[in-house]
Protein backbone atom coordinates (compact mmCIF):
# COMPACT_ATOMS: atom_id res chain seq x y z
CA UNK A 1 0.00 0.00 0.00
CA UNK A 2 1.41 3.70 -1.14
CA UNK A 3 1.53 5.87 1.57
CA UNK A 4 1.30 9.25 0.78
CA UNK A 5 1.76 12.03 2.88
CA UNK A 6 0.44 15.33 2.87
CA UNK A 7 2.46 18.07 4.91
CA UNK A 8 0.35 21.65 5.69
CA UNK A 9 1.07 24.58 7.87
CA UNK A 10 -2.10 27.12 7.00
CA UNK A 11 -5.44 27.34 6.54
CA UNK A 12 -4.75 29.06 3.08
CA UNK A 13 -2.89 25.84 1.85
CA UNK A 14 -5.19 23.42 3.48
CA UNK A 15 -8.33 25.09 1.50
CA UNK A 16 -6.64 24.08 -1.42
CA UNK A 17 -5.36 20.64 -0.58
CA UNK A 18 -8.48 19.26 1.23
CA UNK A 19 -10.10 17.85 -1.81
CA UNK A 20 -7.08 15.62 -3.27
CA UNK A 21 -6.07 14.67 0.63
CA UNK A 22 -9.79 13.18 0.17
CA UNK A 23 -9.33 11.58 -3.37
CA UNK A 24 -6.47 9.80 -1.60
CA UNK A 25 -8.36 8.90 1.31
CA UNK A 26 -10.72 7.26 -0.82
CA UNK A 27 -8.37 5.01 -2.23
CA UNK A 28 -8.33 1.73 -0.70
CA UNK A 29 -4.80 1.09 -2.21
CA UNK A 30 -3.36 4.04 -0.73
CA UNK A 31 -2.76 5.30 3.00
CA UNK A 32 -3.49 8.95 3.74
CA UNK A 33 -1.03 10.12 6.29
CA UNK A 34 -1.51 14.67 7.41
CA UNK A 35 1.81 16.39 9.37
CA UNK A 36 0.04 19.57 10.53
CA UNK A 37 2.60 22.18 11.47
CA UNK A 38 2.97 26.13 11.85
CA UNK A 39 0.13 28.04 12.02
CA UNK A 40 -2.45 25.32 12.18
CA UNK A 41 -1.35 24.95 16.10
CA UNK A 42 -0.83 28.02 17.34
CA UNK A 43 -3.86 29.84 19.23
CA UNK A 44 -2.48 32.89 18.20
CA UNK A 45 -3.52 32.01 14.47
CA UNK A 46 -6.43 30.24 15.54
CA UNK A 47 -5.73 26.27 15.99
CA UNK A 48 -7.09 25.84 12.42
CA UNK A 49 -5.56 22.12 12.87
CA UNK A 50 -9.12 21.45 14.17
CA UNK A 51 -10.48 22.64 10.91
CA UNK A 52 -8.86 19.46 9.69
CA UNK A 53 -10.27 17.00 12.19
CA UNK A 54 -13.52 18.07 11.73
CA UNK A 55 -13.64 17.42 8.43
CA UNK A 56 -13.05 13.70 9.28
CA UNK A 57 -9.62 13.58 8.63
CA UNK A 58 -6.82 11.93 10.93
CA UNK A 59 -3.71 14.06 11.50
CA UNK A 60 -0.98 11.70 12.03
CA UNK A 61 1.31 13.73 13.13
CA UNK A 62 1.53 17.72 15.05
CA UNK A 63 4.72 19.75 14.47
CA UNK A 64 4.37 22.73 16.57
CA UNK A 65 7.58 25.37 15.45
CA UNK A 66 6.01 28.93 16.17
CA UNK A 67 6.15 30.62 19.67
CA UNK A 68 3.52 32.36 19.75
CA UNK A 69 5.09 34.80 22.49
CA UNK A 70 7.82 35.14 20.66
CA UNK A 71 9.31 38.57 18.95
CA UNK A 72 7.89 39.06 14.90
CA UNK A 73 11.43 39.12 13.52
CA UNK A 74 13.60 37.01 11.00
CA UNK A 75 15.33 35.23 13.98
CA UNK A 76 11.50 34.09 15.23
CA UNK A 77 11.78 32.60 11.33
CA UNK A 78 15.19 31.33 11.59
CA UNK A 79 14.00 29.43 14.66
CA UNK A 80 10.89 27.69 13.53
CA UNK A 81 12.39 26.24 10.35
CA UNK A 82 15.21 24.79 12.62
CA UNK A 83 12.39 23.41 14.91
CA UNK A 84 11.47 22.03 11.81
CA UNK A 85 13.83 20.64 9.94
CA UNK A 86 14.70 18.60 12.91
CA UNK A 87 11.24 17.53 13.92
CA UNK A 88 9.45 16.55 10.20
CA UNK A 89 13.00 14.46 9.79
CA UNK A 90 11.78 12.43 13.01
CA UNK A 91 8.19 11.73 11.56
CA UNK A 92 9.23 10.75 8.30
CA UNK A 93 11.25 8.29 9.96
CA UNK A 94 8.34 7.18 12.41
CA UNK A 95 5.70 7.00 9.26
CA UNK A 96 7.98 5.63 6.75
CA UNK A 97 5.91 7.82 4.09
CA UNK A 98 6.90 6.49 0.13
CA UNK A 99 5.59 10.00 -1.15
CA UNK A 100 5.65 13.30 0.71
CA UNK A 101 3.16 16.36 -1.00
CA UNK A 102 3.41 19.73 -0.44
CA UNK A 103 2.12 22.70 -1.89
CA UNK A 104 3.76 26.14 -2.03
CA UNK A 105 6.51 28.16 -1.06
CA UNK A 106 6.37 28.82 3.05
CA UNK A 107 9.66 29.10 5.28
CA UNK A 108 7.87 25.68 7.17
CA UNK A 109 7.83 23.76 3.75
CA UNK A 110 11.67 24.57 3.01
CA UNK A 111 12.11 22.98 5.96
CA UNK A 112 9.74 19.73 5.61
CA UNK A 113 11.24 19.68 2.11
CA UNK A 114 14.82 19.53 2.83
CA UNK A 115 14.15 16.82 5.30
CA UNK A 116 12.45 14.56 3.26
CA UNK A 117 15.72 15.37 0.59
CA UNK A 118 18.19 14.09 3.03
CA UNK A 119 15.65 11.39 4.08
CA UNK A 120 15.57 10.11 0.11
CA UNK A 121 11.96 10.44 0.31
CA UNK A 122 10.37 11.91 -3.32
CA UNK A 123 7.99 14.82 -3.09
CA UNK A 124 5.23 16.39 -5.08
CA UNK A 125 5.74 19.62 -4.97
CA UNK A 126 2.17 21.80 -6.54
CA UNK A 127 2.90 25.05 -7.65
CA UNK A 128 6.70 25.53 -8.73
CA UNK A 129 7.13 27.98 -11.51
CA UNK A 130 5.09 31.05 -9.98
CA UNK A 131 6.97 34.24 -9.66
CA UNK A 132 6.70 36.41 -6.61
CA UNK A 133 9.14 39.11 -6.90
CA UNK A 134 8.15 40.88 -3.43
CA UNK A 135 8.55 38.01 -0.90
CA UNK A 136 11.21 35.76 -0.11
CA UNK A 137 8.59 32.93 -0.76
CA UNK A 138 9.90 33.02 -4.49
CA UNK A 139 13.59 31.54 -3.74
CA UNK A 140 11.79 29.22 -1.41
CA UNK A 141 9.58 27.55 -4.09
CA UNK A 142 12.68 27.33 -6.84
CA UNK A 143 14.39 25.90 -3.81
CA UNK A 144 11.97 23.55 -3.79
CA UNK A 145 11.71 22.54 -6.84
CA UNK A 146 14.80 21.37 -7.40
CA UNK A 147 14.47 19.06 -4.04
CA UNK A 148 11.31 17.61 -5.69
CA UNK A 149 10.71 14.57 -7.95
CA UNK A 150 7.29 15.12 -9.49
CA UNK A 151 5.90 18.97 -10.31
CA UNK A 152 2.14 20.33 -10.77
CA UNK A 153 2.16 23.58 -11.73
CA UNK A 154 -0.70 26.10 -12.66
CA UNK A 155 -0.05 27.71 -16.13
CA UNK A 156 1.34 26.46 -19.15
CA UNK A 157 4.58 29.25 -18.85
CA UNK A 158 5.29 28.03 -15.05
CA UNK A 159 5.41 24.48 -16.51
CA UNK A 160 8.19 25.79 -18.70
CA UNK A 161 10.17 27.58 -16.00
CA UNK A 162 10.44 24.62 -14.29
CA UNK A 163 11.66 22.70 -17.17
CA UNK A 164 13.95 25.57 -17.32
CA UNK A 165 15.24 25.09 -13.53
CA UNK A 166 16.60 21.82 -15.05
CA UNK A 167 13.69 19.39 -14.34
CA UNK A 168 12.58 16.40 -16.63
CA UNK A 169 9.51 17.62 -18.88
CA UNK A 170 8.02 13.96 -18.27
CA UNK A 171 7.67 15.25 -14.51
CA UNK A 172 6.63 18.16 -14.83
CA UNK A 173 2.71 17.91 -15.59
CA UNK A 174 0.23 21.72 -16.06
CA UNK A 175 -2.72 21.11 -13.88
CA UNK A 176 -4.38 24.63 -13.37
CA UNK A 177 -5.22 25.41 -9.94
CA UNK A 178 -6.97 23.61 -6.98
CA UNK A 179 -8.00 26.47 -5.59
CA UNK A 180 -9.72 27.36 -8.86
CA UNK A 181 -11.62 23.82 -8.76
CA UNK A 182 -12.81 24.22 -5.71
CA UNK A 183 -15.06 27.11 -6.14
CA UNK A 184 -16.78 24.35 -8.76
CA UNK A 185 -16.86 21.63 -6.65
CA UNK A 186 -17.68 22.75 -2.79
CA UNK A 187 -21.01 23.65 -2.41
CA UNK A 188 -21.12 27.30 -0.91
CA UNK A 189 -22.92 29.24 1.46
CA UNK A 190 -26.25 30.81 0.86
CA UNK A 191 -26.39 35.45 1.64
CA UNK A 192 -28.13 34.76 5.06
CA UNK A 193 -26.64 31.72 6.33
CA UNK A 194 -23.14 33.51 5.38
CA UNK A 195 -24.01 36.39 7.59
CA UNK A 196 -25.64 34.48 10.61
CA UNK A 197 -22.60 32.81 10.71
CA UNK A 198 -20.12 36.08 10.39
CA UNK A 199 -22.89 38.39 12.03
CA UNK A 200 -21.88 41.00 9.11
CA UNK A 201 -24.09 42.07 6.56
CA UNK A 202 -22.96 42.79 2.91
CA UNK A 203 -24.28 45.64 0.86
CA UNK A 204 -23.53 46.47 -2.75
CA UNK A 205 -20.26 48.31 -1.33
CA UNK A 206 -18.30 45.19 0.36
CA UNK A 207 -14.71 44.80 0.27
CA UNK A 208 -12.74 41.63 1.27
CA UNK A 209 -8.94 43.04 2.60
CA UNK A 210 -6.20 40.52 2.96
CA UNK A 211 -2.67 42.09 3.22
CA UNK A 212 0.00 40.07 4.27
CA UNK A 213 3.73 41.20 4.87
CA UNK A 214 6.01 41.34 2.03
CA UNK A 215 8.95 40.13 3.00
CA UNK A 216 11.92 41.53 0.86
CA UNK A 217 12.51 44.96 1.46
CA UNK A 218 8.54 46.00 2.45
CA UNK A 219 7.87 47.65 5.31
CA UNK A 220 4.27 46.18 6.65
CA UNK A 221 4.11 48.99 9.37
CA UNK A 222 4.20 51.84 6.35
CA UNK A 223 2.17 48.95 4.42
CA UNK A 224 -0.74 48.69 6.41
CA UNK A 225 -0.85 52.16 7.40
CA UNK A 226 -1.33 53.60 3.87
CA UNK A 227 -4.29 51.18 2.70
CA UNK A 228 -5.91 51.73 6.40
CA UNK A 229 -5.86 55.40 5.02
CA UNK A 230 -6.47 54.52 1.87
CA UNK A 231 -9.47 52.86 2.58
CA UNK A 232 -10.85 55.29 4.96
CA UNK A 233 -11.50 57.74 2.30
CA UNK A 234 -15.24 55.71 1.34
CA UNK A 235 -16.75 55.42 4.59
CA UNK A 236 -19.51 54.14 2.78
CA UNK A 237 -16.92 50.83 1.95
CA UNK A 238 -17.71 47.87 4.38
CA UNK A 239 -15.18 45.66 5.20
CA UNK A 240 -14.31 41.90 5.79
CA UNK A 241 -10.53 41.56 6.66
CA UNK A 242 -8.52 38.69 7.04
CA UNK A 243 -5.77 38.50 8.79
CA UNK A 244 -1.83 37.87 7.36
CA UNK A 245 -0.12 34.91 7.42
CA UNK A 246 2.80 34.43 10.33
CA UNK A 247 5.54 35.69 7.87
CA UNK A 248 7.76 38.35 9.28
CA UNK A 249 6.36 41.33 9.47
CA UNK A 250 2.83 40.17 10.78
CA UNK A 251 2.26 41.86 13.64
CA UNK A 252 2.46 45.37 12.66
CA UNK A 253 -0.61 44.25 10.17
CA UNK A 254 -2.58 42.20 12.75
CA UNK A 255 -1.90 45.40 15.48
CA UNK A 256 -3.57 48.01 12.60
CA UNK A 257 -6.19 46.01 11.44
CA UNK A 258 -7.94 45.49 15.19
CA UNK A 259 -7.47 49.32 16.29
CA UNK A 260 -9.08 49.94 12.38
CA UNK A 261 -11.68 47.33 13.20
CA UNK A 262 -12.65 48.59 17.18
CA UNK A 263 -13.04 52.34 15.31
CA UNK A 264 -15.46 51.19 12.58
CA UNK A 265 -17.79 48.69 14.29
CA UNK A 266 -20.33 49.45 11.95
CA UNK A 267 -19.13 48.62 9.33
CA UNK A 268 -15.89 46.28 9.54
CA UNK A 269 -15.19 42.83 11.05
CA UNK A 270 -11.72 41.46 11.06
CA UNK A 271 -11.67 37.22 10.83
CA UNK A 272 -7.61 35.33 12.21
CA UNK A 273 -9.05 32.40 9.69
CA UNK A 274 -12.39 31.83 7.24
CA UNK A 275 -12.15 28.60 6.38
CA UNK A 276 -11.99 27.34 2.79
CA UNK A 277 -16.26 27.02 2.74
CA UNK A 278 -16.81 30.64 4.41
CA UNK A 279 -13.65 32.34 2.48
CA UNK A 280 -14.89 31.44 -0.68
CA UNK A 281 -18.71 31.84 -0.02
CA UNK A 282 -17.79 35.47 1.02
CA UNK A 283 -16.24 36.13 -2.84
CA UNK A 284 -19.62 35.55 -4.21
CA UNK A 285 -21.38 38.77 -2.10
CA UNK A 286 -18.09 41.45 -2.20
CA UNK A 287 -17.40 43.49 -4.77
CA UNK A 288 -13.99 43.60 -5.11
CA UNK A 289 -11.06 42.06 -3.22
CA UNK A 290 -7.92 44.19 -2.07
CA UNK A 291 -4.93 43.57 -0.78
CA UNK A 292 -1.75 41.76 -1.45
CA UNK A 293 -2.77 37.35 -1.39
CA UNK A 294 -2.05 34.84 -4.29
CA UNK A 295 -5.85 34.24 -3.86
CA UNK A 296 -6.56 37.78 -5.24
CA UNK A 297 -4.65 36.53 -8.49
CA UNK A 298 -5.67 32.74 -8.66
CA UNK A 299 -9.26 32.33 -6.99
CA UNK A 300 -10.99 35.49 -7.53
CA UNK A 301 -11.31 36.17 -11.20
CA UNK A 302 -12.68 33.51 -11.22
CA UNK A 303 -16.25 34.87 -9.25
CA UNK A 304 -16.01 37.90 -12.26
CA UNK A 305 -15.07 40.16 -9.76
CA UNK A 306 -12.41 42.00 -9.35
CA UNK A 307 -9.18 42.51 -7.24
CA UNK A 308 -6.90 45.48 -6.19
CA UNK A 309 -3.36 43.81 -6.05
CA UNK A 310 -1.17 46.07 -3.70
CA UNK A 311 2.42 46.63 -4.00
CA UNK A 312 5.01 44.08 -5.16
CA UNK A 313 4.27 41.06 -3.38
CA UNK A 314 2.78 38.92 -6.26
CA UNK A 315 4.94 41.00 -9.18
CA UNK A 316 5.41 38.17 -12.00
CA UNK A 317 2.28 36.57 -11.59
CA UNK A 318 0.40 36.00 -14.76
CA UNK A 319 -3.08 37.53 -13.98
CA UNK A 320 -6.41 38.09 -15.30
CA UNK A 321 -7.42 41.55 -16.93
CA UNK A 322 -9.75 41.53 -13.73
CA UNK A 323 -6.60 42.15 -11.89
CA UNK A 324 -5.38 45.95 -11.41
CA UNK A 325 -2.28 46.38 -10.06
CA UNK A 326 -1.08 49.59 -7.72
CA UNK A 327 1.51 51.06 -5.29
CA UNK A 328 1.73 50.71 -2.02
CA UNK A 329 0.95 54.57 -1.60
CA UNK A 330 -2.22 56.05 -0.14
CA UNK A 331 -2.92 57.97 -3.43
CA UNK A 332 -1.89 54.88 -5.65
CA UNK A 333 -4.60 52.50 -3.53
CA UNK A 334 -7.22 55.21 -3.26
CA UNK A 335 -7.27 55.44 -7.37
CA UNK A 336 -6.97 51.67 -7.31
CA UNK A 337 -10.12 51.32 -5.37
CA UNK A 338 -12.04 54.00 -7.44
CA UNK A 339 -11.12 51.84 -10.51
CA UNK A 340 -11.89 48.36 -9.41
CA UNK A 341 -15.61 49.61 -8.46
CA UNK A 342 -15.86 51.58 -11.34
CA UNK A 343 -19.06 50.36 -13.78
CA UNK A 344 -16.60 49.73 -16.33
CA UNK A 345 -14.30 47.98 -14.31
CA UNK A 346 -17.03 45.61 -12.73
CA UNK A 347 -17.88 44.29 -16.64
CA UNK A 348 -14.98 43.95 -17.81
CA UNK A 349 -14.59 41.12 -14.62
CA UNK A 350 -17.31 39.49 -15.15
CA UNK A 351 -16.39 38.79 -18.32
CA UNK A 352 -13.05 37.85 -17.66
CA UNK A 353 -11.05 34.81 -18.24
CA UNK A 354 -9.27 33.38 -15.36
CA UNK A 355 -5.61 31.71 -16.80
CA UNK A 356 -5.40 29.14 -13.93
CA UNK A 357 -8.64 27.65 -15.03
CA UNK A 358 -8.30 23.53 -15.77
CA UNK A 359 -10.22 20.66 -15.74
CA UNK A 360 -10.11 17.56 -13.55
CA UNK A 361 -7.29 19.60 -11.45
CA UNK A 362 -7.70 17.39 -8.22
CA UNK A 363 -8.05 14.38 -10.01
CA UNK A 364 -5.25 14.61 -12.42
CA UNK A 365 -2.67 15.10 -9.72
CA UNK A 366 -4.56 11.86 -7.94
CA UNK A 367 -3.80 9.70 -10.39
CA UNK A 368 -0.16 10.58 -11.05
CA UNK A 369 0.84 10.27 -7.46
CA UNK A 370 -1.11 7.07 -7.11
CA UNK A 371 0.57 5.19 -9.93
CA UNK A 372 3.60 6.65 -10.86
CA UNK A 373 6.57 4.60 -10.74
CA UNK A 374 8.63 6.03 -7.61
CA UNK A 375 11.36 3.10 -7.75
CA UNK A 376 14.73 5.59 -7.91
CA UNK A 377 12.62 8.41 -8.56
CA UNK A 378 14.54 10.43 -5.95
CA UNK A 379 17.52 10.00 -8.70
CA UNK A 380 17.49 13.26 -11.30
CA UNK A 381 19.59 14.30 -14.18
CA UNK A 382 19.67 18.11 -14.54
CA UNK A 383 17.78 18.39 -17.74
CA UNK A 384 19.20 20.89 -19.86
CA UNK A 385 17.30 23.01 -22.76
CA UNK A 386 17.86 21.92 -26.22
Amino acid sequence: MRKICFVTGTRAEYGLLSRLMRLVQEDSNLQLQIIATNMHLSKKFGETYREIENDGFRIDKKIPIIDDTAEDSPISTLKAMSKGLKRFGIAYSELKPDLIAILGDRYEMLSAATAALISRIPIAHLYGGDVTEGAYDDAIRHSITKMSSLHFTSCEEYRKRVIQLGENPDRVFNVGSIGVENIKKIPLMEKEELENSLNFKFNDRTILVTYHPETLGGDSKTGIRELLAAISKYPELRMIFTMPNSDTGHQPIVQAIEEYVKQHPDSSKAFTSLGVKRYLSVLQYVKAVVGNSSSGIVEVPSFGIPTLNIGDRQKGRIASQSVVHCANDRESISKGIEHVLSPEHQVLSANSINPYEKERCAETIYEIISSYDLQNCTNKSFYDLK
